[in-house]
């Protein structure tokens, strides 16, 4: 059986705009592009079988590239309804990647692309949002008896991760990409902070400038949205549970509410958390007309949508990507991308010179944990420094940048204590 006949996509004759994209994306990834030469020499995924679960677009595609050039075989599945793209998916089949994928399937369509996936018995994974390694250590256990170890990519994956370790459930080891100083430093905060505004202005066709954002959670992807939404011309509210990041945000400059208040004066919200409900009945019920909803978190559970269903009593389209819920005295919210994630779901996510520092730290862990799977156990275990530093000398040299070194003297004056 050949790739394409494995595959589960939408359409193969979609493939021609797929190759655009990746070209135009890989075309700005200097740093994926050496790790890519790297692995073309040493081959150190020869022979082996790496199952991937992303954002299934561009950038994605171009590290399952860069996977399969050090010598994978590799599936890979999406990792949100709404943010696969159908001539993506398509050009990677052709690319002699299997493929699980298709824009918009149903919910239990979605599942069971993702449980095709492990149907390899993979050696490897790399996962975001922990839905590979859920299904691993649930319907799936019977997929995991090859698993070494994997990477992933979300602030989401990680907690659910460090719950399975907490638990001792934890079958393989995983290296936790996400709080890599090259991933979340840049990734979450600039790559966040400028495509969740491409999104919602790409959606709305609205101006920011004069609005009121509330900006749910000062984390890096936090920070990032809401360091963005001032540049727009935003005022900027943060709602926070962590006292540390809520007085951090007021030096930053913002306000600083519990979400009950800022639901009152808010034009847009964007919701960046890992939680649920963070956006529930008590907020709608004081909340203004005409108000815009929207998450950049990796599920759609933080904006209630349940809640905001009950409360309703006429729902329409409105735009593409824009769902208009009516309530009873009147007032009428808009949901942007079903809650879904929406840089992905109602954009194109982040900017490639963004996710090549990522996808690099993603491809190396990826041959981290399989070199060392055996001495790290089964736990959760951050990217080497060593791994960091290498991407952003990588990132530098891209840039034509350079950087001082210290001298022997340099050396041993902070080395001692004298």
């Amino acid at each position: 059986m050949n790739v394409l006949e494995k595959s589960i996509i939408t359409d193969i004759s979609l493939a021609p705009e797929g190759h655009l994209k990746i070209d135009w994306a890989s075309s700005h990834m200097p740093v994926l592009n050496e790790v890519r030469a790297q692995f073309e020499k040493e081959q150190p995924f020869k022979g082996l079988k790496v199952s991937i679960s992303l954002h299934l677009e561009a950038k994605t595609a171009y590290l399952a590239k860069v996977v399969q050039a050090g010598g994978a075989e590799v599936t890979i599945t999406g990792s949100n309804p709404l943010s696969t793209q159908d001539d993506i998916c398509a050009a990677l089949v052709e690319d002699g990647i299997t493929v699980f994928g298709k824009y918009n399937p149903s919910p239990e369509e979605f599942k069971m692309l993702n449980m095709k996936a492990l149907e390899s018995n993979p050696d490897l994974i790399i996962d975001d949002g922990g839905d590979l390694v859920t299904l691993l250590h649930t319907e799936s256990k019977q997929h995991a008896v090859n698993v070494r170890g994997g990477a992933e990519e979300t602030t989401t994956g990680i907690i659910r991760l460090k719950a399975l370790e907490k638990e001792g459930t934890l079958t393989f080891p995983m290296v936790a990409v996400n709080d890599a100083y090259c991933k979340y430093l840049f990734d979450n905060r600039y790559g966040t902070g400028q495509s969740v505004f491409d999104g919602i202005n790409g959606t709305t066709n609205l101006v920011i400038a004069g609005k009121t954002v509330v900006v749910a959670g000062y984390g890096w992807c936090g920070k990032g949205v809401a360091m963005r939404a001032k540049g727009l011309g935003a005022s900027v509210v943060v709602t926070e549970i962590d006292p540390i990041k809520a007085v951090e945000a007021y030096m930053d400059g913002f306000k600083v509410m519990p979400m009950v208040e800022a639901a009152k004066i808010g034009d847009l919200f964007v919701t960046v958390t890992g939680n649920r409900d963070v956006i529930r009945k008590e907020h709608y019920e004081v909340m203004k007309d005409g108000a815009i909803l929207s998450n950049a978190g990796h599920f759609d559970v933080e904006v209630n949508k349940v809640d905001l269903d009950a409360m309703s009593v006429g729902k329409r389209t409105v735009r593409r990507n824009i769902e208009e819920y009516k309530l009873a005295d009147g007032r009428k919210f808009y949901l942007l991308a079903e809650g879904r994630l929406v840089n992905l779901a109602a954009g194109d996510g982040h900017p490639a010179e963004i996710m090549d520092m990522t996808f690099a730290l993603q491809a190396l862990s990826l041959k981290y944990v399989n070199d060392q799977y055996k001495a790290i156990g089964k736990q959760v275990v951050n990217v080497p420094y060593d791994i960091d530093q290498q991407v952003a000398n990588l990132k530098l040299e891209a840039l034509g940048m350079g950087i001082d070194s210290l001298t022997q003297d340099q050396v041993a004056y902070l080395d001692s204590w004298e």
